[in-house]
């Protein structure tokens, strides 16, 4: 269960920022580790969900270099962002766009690392290729698809509405499929797909590796659906397909501060300049944390889900 408790004000280590929380993102991992199915890696909160905040730094552990009081940010964390304070990495800071609200920038630190390490690091999407975005109408749908158009030839997405499918489109998908009503591999395979992006697994791994093009490559980053698949070898050599796959937050300090570069180099740009812009369903007061995990869960909602503090 998710409840209200009082704890001791975290310590900063060398290196760290203890942030005054402003705003915390919530995600699907949120849930999965709320069920337990996610645990926190060895060094993070275990009981204390949250992987992205915004907030104002209020102390600084030795050998901070970059930041100082008074500096408002966002970040991403390993867990504990449910709270009125934690203590980060200064490293996995990034200033907030002055162009965003607290509410819009914790929405983006767990969703535009992953997508930009995933799609444009391992999927290495280039500007005459083509990406499929499985899930579009998620925090990381709605991240690839808006980064995707920007840097790519064409989008495809699925999302499980109509509505959510035109307002996939509004954002930047060339098509989007709704896959309650039509099956993808049918429509997307005479046009090829280049990069795919799945949080699904299951059942859409075959159909994944019969649209892919010569030279394609399906990154994985979850398995709603399930782990276990049946893999034809033969497709993968004959086509030179690459299979890959990650996940975040057990990866290295120093893996997420270089990628936490990559981000303010590539993508906080266009956030400033307005070109890629925080999508926010709804937000809660963090009393009502169990009705925003019931949205979540429910998956009515179009964009990301944030707890005000």
């Amino acid at each position: 269960m998710l409840q209200i408790a009082d704890r001791e004000l975290p310590t900063c280590k060398e290196g760290e920022v203890l942030v005054e929380v402003k705003a915390s993102g919530i995600n699907k991992p949120d849930i999965f580790q709320r069920k337990g199915n996610y645990n926190a890696p060895k060094g993070a909160p275990q009981d204390i969900p949250g992987l992205e905040v915004s907030g104002v730094v209020v102390r600084c552990g030795g050998e901070v270099s970059r930041w100082k009081v008074g500096d408002e940010i966002c970040a991403l964390l390993a867990g504990g962002g449910y709270a009125n304070y934690v203590a980060v990495d200064e490293r996995h800071c990034l200033p907030k766009p002055p162009n965003l609200s607290f509410l819009e920038a914790a929405s983006l630190p767990e969703t535009v690392f992953t997508v930009w390490h995933n799609v444009f690091e391992r999927g290495q999407l280039s500007s005459e290729e083509s990406v499929l975005i499985h899930g579009g109408s998620g925090g990381i749908g709605i991240t690839g698809i808006q980064l995707a158009k920007l840097f790519a030839k064409r989008v495809y997405t699925t999302a499980g509405s109509d509505d959510k499918c035109r307002k996939c489109e509004e954002l930047g998908a060339a098509v989007a499929i709704n896959y309650r009503d039509e099956d993808f591999e049918a429509i997307l395979k005479d046009l090829g797909v280049d990069v795919i992006l799945d949080s699904i697994g299951g059942s859409y791994f075959g159909k994944n590796i019969n649209i892919l093009n010569p030279d394609g490559r399906l990154i994985y980053i979850n398995t709603i659906k399930g782990p276990e698949v049946e893999l034809n070898l033969g497709l993968i050599m004959q086509n030179r397909l690459t299979i890959s796959g990650s996940t975040l937050r057990g990866r290295s300090s120093v893996f997420k501060a270089g990628l936490a570069k990559a981000v303010e180099k590539n993508v906080w740009p266009l956030v400033i300049s307005g070109q890629f812009k925080p999508v926010i369903y709804k937000s809660f007061s963090y009393t009502d944390v169990v009705y925003a995990h019931r949205l979540m869960e429910s998956g009515t909602h179009f964009g990301k889900i944030v707890l005000q503090w």
